[in-house]
């Protein structure tokens, strides 16, 4: 592809709204969103170097699974809402089932998948020294199966690194209920979403002595330990890019003061991030005494401060419609950027497999890595060879999606 007016006048004709009765794609949402999936396989493949150094996630408090998230919220609403506008409430929940439903085998297929894999590594002995199985703390499921499988299928049972996806069926499963609400007073829905947040901070509760309010969902049958990604909390992020799409919150406007003002805020959270923590000695202090304030499991106040500033100066760089994310030039370099940006999309489009099939990928990368070793040399091997397969699983589903075969006689 090479960079021409044509290139920008086509992102240039991508409102995020329906035009002449069709949904057209952001291509900011397919960006940021294309983005978050080349950090999430990073973060997950075991004994990774690149994931000391992963932006946003060792920069601030926040990371990819926010990006995720609020970027999954702003296409539901493009996706979802419209549905609910132009069939009514009862069509739009029934679609959004029907996409839980969806999320959910993908989600039992990725777990069958993983464990396979961990299984057959264990059995065949290719690499002794290590337990896959063990890794991912799924003996449980091997020595007693059947009150497990029960819980796998009931989302009782849901394993660290098999947690994402049962959150995001959780919050996409709130979205009639807050469809219906928004019908009544938007003022009203406001305060429900952030009352439901205030009551998944266990920190918080905790403080004031109403643990027992606490919302949270088990996540195996024999302890309490409850889901890790608490879609309670998380519905907060989703339901900002959801409203925020649907224009129940006004986008804010790109000023001065208040780029200085996100900036600020996430250079704070910079110097106190895993990687600042390392430069500046108090910084280690301050995490190790309030950790709670930017707590992952339940999604706590810095974490959401600190993507809502990233999430502003993204926006703001990108430019209306993400016209910013074409170049402008002709040259080589120019050309370059295009190509990268329209790959990245791709990925971004196609964001549910990817993402099902990267968290596997991660998995195979981590035992590459065990076998080959660890160095500068194999990381970046490694590495980059996960984001071409992330790419090209990206276009295969894409060509899938696109059904070829009607357009044969």
């Amino acid at each position: 592809m090479t960079s021409t007016s044509t290139d920008i006048d086509l992102v240039m004709r991508s409102p995020t709204m329906a035009t002449a009765g069709k949904a057209i794609r952001d291509p900011r949402l397919d960006f940021f969103r294309g983005f978050a999936m080349f950090m999430i396989l990073v973060a997950h493949t075991p004994g990774n170097a690149w994931t000391l150094w992963i932006f946003p996630a060792r920069w601030g408090f926040s990371d990819a699974t926010e990006i995720f998230v609020f970027c999954s919220g702003m296409a539901s609403a493009i996706a979802f809402g419209r549905t609910f506008d132009r069939a009514g409430w009862l069509l739009g929940a029934a679609r959004v089932a029907y996409r839980v439903w969806q999320i959910y085998w993908a989600h039992i297929c990725l777990f069958v998948a993983i464990v396979t894999i961990m299984a057959a590594i264990d059995a065949s002995g290719w690499y002794p020294d290590r337990d896959y199985i063990g890794s991912l703390n799924l003996w449980k499921f091997f020595i007693d199966p059947a009150p497990q499988l029960i819980g796998l299928m009931t989302l009782t049972y849901v394993p660290n690194y098999f947690d994402v996806l049962p959150m995001y069926m959780a919050v996409l499963a709130m979205m009639p209920f807050v469809m219906a609400l928004s019908r009544v007073s938007l003022p009203l829905l406001g305060a429900v979403l952030i009352g439901v947040w205030l009551l998944a901070q266990e920190a918080l509760l905790s403080w004031l002595g109403l643990s027992a309010l606490h919302l949270s969902l088990p996540a195996e049958p024999w302890s309490d330990r409850q889901w890790f990604f608490n879609p309670f909390g998380w519905q907060l992020v989703f339901f900002t890019g959801f409203a925020l799409m649907r224009g129940w919150i006004p986008a804010p406007p790109v000023t001065p003061w208040l780029v200085a003002l996100t900036l600020a805020v996430v250079v704070l959270s910079a110097v106190h991030s895993n990687v600042g923590a390392r430069a500046f000695g108090f910084a280690i202090e301050w995490r190790q005494a309030n950790g709670a304030w930017f707590d992952k499991s339940d999604f706590a106040i810095l974490r959401y401060v600190d993507f809502l500033s990233l999430a502003y100066l993204a926006w703001a760089a990108a430019g209306e419609r993400g016209h910013r994310l074409i170049a402008t030039g002709q040259g080589v370099a120019a050309r370059l950027w295009d190509e990268t940006v329209q790959i990245v999309m791709t990925v971004g489009q196609q964001s549910l497999a990817v993402f099902v099939f990267s968290m596997a990928l991660a998995r195979v990368n981590g035992y590459i890595l065990d076998v080959i070793g660890r160095n500068a040399m194999t990381w970046t091997l490694v590495n980059l060879t996960g984001f071409g397969l992330l790419v090209a699983c990206a276009f295969c589903v894409g060509w899938f999606k696109s059904q070829p075969w009607r357009a044969q006689r």
